[in-house]
């Protein structure tokens, strides 16, 4: 099949959604498919375009599978809903032009957020003459909604109008969880809930492997032998890291543990700041991706927390590589969603109440007096996503579903 694919990040760019479609892409081509990207130049890290890639608006390369166009993302202010809806506006409407060329192809993949790609993809796939599958990692506006980061009544009921029409234009909605299918089916007509398909985003069992604590980026963080308590991920919005620094005053006076938030974003300065006067705080910066195993190796527990409510309109990929890892982990997630049935599913930590310092506390002191604890549970994380999600198994399905809907057109 020739297959077009539209995504806001795509290697050498290291933002997470990034490394999820660039090795679906990889996992297609191998399986002998003809790809065609269009998406951002890099500009994840730095939150601005890198310096390597700077000079041009648009820049195309051949690849031995197809093609990569990278357009100009405008970057903004993240804590500006308003600029950043500009900028995306900005980067969809640049990325579909360009989108555009190749000619008829046999389907087409968007990536969201952001949101505006719904409408970008459906006036490619029209062009191109090709069904259209919505790809959606987190579900706008819920989150922002749920975030107090859009509150104009005005602007909510457009993002709504926005995303439902996004929803209906395309053939098939994939999700990442049963509860996204559930938040996304309840927003079309009945007669369409059925193009809404869960196929997760794979953990990459191969570069992410269990290894000795004992890591160099522990040396690098000033850390010996104490038991180390991590957050790893985009310090954002979305996240409950108060809860990091809640935890590090309980133990403040043990020398034998010291958590460690490891990432940047928008929260990062305050953060810097609840840490300010805490010898058992550090933070790390975010990594390069053949450093990751390494990273995740450096704790020996993880956690994921976020705030209320999000855990239904979002699935942090993180949950998966922590498992992978081997490494136990505490989910401040709400009851019943996602993270909180895998970790339930694979026994390979505790689950508590979002925003909870005291069940936050608990649960930590549970995994951290118990070592035997500890190991098993990592081990059995490791088992669960060797045996259920695969970059090779995730391509496949993307596979079977454009077969699927390529068969429906012809019917």
């Amino acid at each position: 099949m020739k297959l077009a694919v539209l995504c806001p990040h795509f290697a050498p760019d290291l933002a997470p959604t990034g490394e999820v479609i660039t090795r679906i892409v990889s996992e297609l081509a191998a399986r002998g498919h003809q790809l065609d990207v269009v998406t951002a130049l890099p500009w994840y890290v730095g939150h601005e375009v890198e310096p390597v890639w700077r000079g041009r608006l648009v820049r195309r390369e051949h690849t031995e599978w197809g093609s990569i166009t990278r357009v100009h993302p405008f970057p903004t202010d993240k804590r500006s809903i308003v600029r950043r809806a500009v900028a995306f506006g900005g980067f969809s409407a640049l990325a579909g032009l360009e989108g555009l060329r190749g000619g008829r192809c046999d389907g087409v993949l968007s990536m969201s957020p952001p949101l505006t790609l719904g409408l970008t993809g459906w006036v490619m796939a029209k062009a191109r003459r090709a069904p259209l599958v919505f790809n959606i990692q987190d579900v706008f506006p819920d989150v922002a909604v749920e975030l107090g980061a859009i509150t104009n009544p005005t602007v909510i009921e457009v993002s709504r109008q926005l995303e439902r029409i996004s929803y209906e234009l395309a053939d098939a909605v994939t999700v990442l969880s049963d509860d996204l299918r559930d938040n996304v089916a309840a927003k079309l007509p009945v007669a369409q809930a059925g193009k809404v398909r869960v196929i997760p985003n794979f953990v990459d069992t191969d570069a992410i492997v269990p290894l000795d604590r004992a890591t160099a980026y522990r040396r690098e963080l000033g850390i010996a032998d104490e038991l180390v308590v991590m957050y790893a991920g985009n310090v954002g919005l979305s996240q409950s890291l108060g809860l990091m620094i809640e935890a590090a005053r309980v133990w403040r006076d043990d020398p034998s543990v010291v958590f460690v938030i490891n990432g940047s974003g928008s929260g990062r300065a305050q953060l810097d700041e609840l840490a300010r006067g805490l010898p058992n705080v550090r933070f790390g910066e975010l990594q390069p991706k053949h450093r990751l195993a390494e990273v995740l190796a450096t704790a020996d527990i993880h956690v994921v927390p976020l705030k209320r409510g999000l855990a239904k309109a979002s699935v942090p990929s993180k949950t998966y590589s922590i498992l992978a890892a081997g490494r136990p982990l505490v989910a401040a997630v709400d009851e019943g969603t996602e993270v909180a049935r895998v970790v339930e599913r694979a026994g390979a930590g505790l689950a508590v109440p979002p925003e909870d310092p005291g069940a936050f506390v608990i649960a930590l002191r549970r995994l951290l007096d118990d070592e035997a604890g500890r190991r098993t549970m990592g081990a059995r994380g490791r088992s669960f996503v060797e045996q259920w999600a695969s970059p090779r198994a995730v391509a496949a399905q993307y596979e079977d579903l454009f077969a699927e809907l390529a068969e429906a057109r012809r019917s």
